[in-house]
């Protein structure tokens, strides 16, 4: 079990800029979980280019919010994301995760029909095995339940399930303890 703070915050962003194309921030051989069941009757999974539709429309709903968050640092979500260009980033995030460079799981209800936010698992800058850790949820989720649910969850998944030493990231603020 790893110690210390977890950073976090929020975001399906692009992959970090600072990602090298190496998987030394993780141990040889380590698989990242497939899944985390909340007790909210949610689930995170790996996302996939074919949940285009479904990531698009969460992310347009929530666009003026998300770039308000994420903008100045990653330019993301633009007002003009299309459908194309979000199936393309989706392609890159999951031959990241394949390559162990980085990590989206998204936020879904039960029987997968929407998406409701992202989580992100990326090395921190500075290299080792430190790691910036975010999530969003849509607009009608914030201060919800499940949002909270996610604030308690998701730092303890990163504790407990993953070889990481949590670290403050570039976007990115400390919670939990």
């Amino acid at each position: 079990m790893v110690s210390g703070k977890v950073a976090a915050e929020a975001g399906c962003v692009p992959a970090a800029p600072h990602l090298n194309g190496s998987d030394h921030w993780l141990p040889p051989g380590w698989r990242p979980p497939r899944r985390l069941e909340l007790p909210t009757g949610h689930r995170l999974r790996p996302i996939r280019p074919s949940d285009v539709n479904l990531h698009l429309r969460a992310v347009l709903e929530s666009q003026e919010r998300l770039w308000a968050r994420y903008g100045p640092a990653w330019q993301w979500p633009p007002r003009s994301l299309t459908v194309d260009q979000d199936r393309e980033q989706l392609r890159r995030r999951e031959a990241d995760a394949e390559q162990h460079r980085s990590f989206t799981y998204a936020l879904f209800d039960l029987g997968e029909t929407a998406l409701l936010g992202c989580v992100d698992i990326d090395p921190a800058p500075g290299g080792g095995t430190t790691a910036a850790v975010s999530w969003w949820v849509v607009d009608w989720l914030v201060a919800s339940p499940i949002e909270r649910a996610l604030d308690e969850i998701v730092p303890a998944w990163i504790a407990t399930d993953w070889p990481l030493t949590p670290q403050r990231g570039v976007v990115t603020r400390l919670i939990g303890s």
